[in-house]
């Protein structure tokens, strides 16, 4: 049966939720699918991905993102996977995103294999910028951790990206205890000397297995411990504002590291952002436990105005916050390769 909507529960405007907190950053899961195996992510056989009819079409992409924008106040669209790169139709979505008015800022979570050949094309549909995921710089280490010796290819796709003049070029990295945690200060110096930024990111608990544990994540301190041993930071003043990563001036320069501390300093109250699945479900929250269908509303004739509706009433409902350190809190059954970060 198809689910009713409340009159007048979701009003109109823009996705505000109940805590004031309004929704203008969308983060869009082109994928499941990738071609690394990130340790803390999936398993080394990989996951049963998407059916290929659950999954969005280009067109109701392109649609969902349109309505996002000009119905619900979207500023900024990035997308994610999975590996958004696998997906045969990107620079289309991406140039069909970048033509919409007002147009929003739009940008590309990547692992980078296969960047240095998509990024001509990428820049060409009018990408904006480019963050990539990279956790060492040492090839044995990669192969380690992603069960694939790809590390070349994801340092040529960076520069291809700078070249393109997708930047900044920013680089995302996890460490885990007791493997990479020493790549942190040649991480930091390799960005400084290419131009690059770096931003290190808490490991959350989001990966298939759920094998994650607190008392085994490097925190935030555990970095910053590590940064200040080999470089001088110095708290940058300018205002964070919904901005994830915490950013120090490194070494008296111009240039920044931030630390995305999404675990022991949660910047929930700040949250702008609101997440579409590639198989069409809503997220109000990364750790959310519920999701909200646009799939069916698209497939069974719902107009804009209908699905904007729905989307409104799925942002309500956003808790204050994710909840990791309350007894009570449970891991997403999706794993961040199904939900797009």
């Amino acid at each position: 049966m198809r689910p009713q909507l409340v009159p007048g529960s979701a009003g109109t405007g823009g996705l505000v939720d109940r805590h004031g907190r309004t929704a203008t950053d969308l983060r869009v899961s082109l994928t499941d699918r990738c071609n690394l195996r990130c340790t803390y992510c999936m398993p080394p056989e990989g996951l049963q991905w998407l059916p290929k009819v659950e999954q969005l079409t280009d067109d109701e992409v392109v649609r969902l993102v349109r309505i996002g924008v000009e119905h619900l106040g979207i500023r900024e669209v990035r997308f994610t996977g999975g590996e958004p790169l696998l997906r045969p139709g990107l620079p289309g979505i991406v140039a069909a995103t970048t033509a919409l008015l007002p147009r929003p800022e739009v940008s590309l979570t990547t692992n980078a294999v296969g960047l240095s050949r998509m990024a001509p094309a990428l820049a060409a549909a009018g990408l904006d910028r480019i963050n990539v995921s990279l956790d060492t710089l040492d090839r044995e280490r990669f192969t380690q951790l992603t069960y694939r010796d790809r590390l070349p290819d994801v340092l040529a796709g960076l520069k291809a990206a700078k070249d393109a003049g997708l930047t900044p070029v920013k680089i995302n990295t996890v460490l885990l205890r007791g493997i990479n945690e020493d790549d942190a200060v040649p991480l930091l110096e390799y960005c400084l000397e290419h131009g690059y930024e770096l931003r290190f990111i808490e490991q959350m608990p989001l990966d298939a297995h759920h094998a994650w544990t607190r008392g085994e994540m490097v925190t935030a301190e555990d970095i910053l411990a590590k940064l200040t041993a080999s470089h001088t930071l110095v708290p940058d003043v300018e205002e964070r504002g919904a901005a994830p990563a915490e950013r120090w001036l490194v070494d008296g320069t111009g240039l920044t590291v931030g630390v995305i501390a999404s675990v022991t300093r949660s910047f929930c109250g700040a949250c702008d952002r609101t997440r579409l699945t590639a198989d069409g479900q809503i997220r109000n929250c990364l750790f959310a436990r519920e999701e909200s269908d646009l799939r069916f509303a698209l497939r069974s004739g719902a107009d804009d105005q209908e699905i904007a509706d729905r989307w409104r009433i799925a942002t309500l409902n956003k808790l204050p916050g994710h909840g990791i350190d309350d007894p009570s809190f449970l891991q997403p059954s999706r794993p961040m390769s199904a939900i797009g970060g």
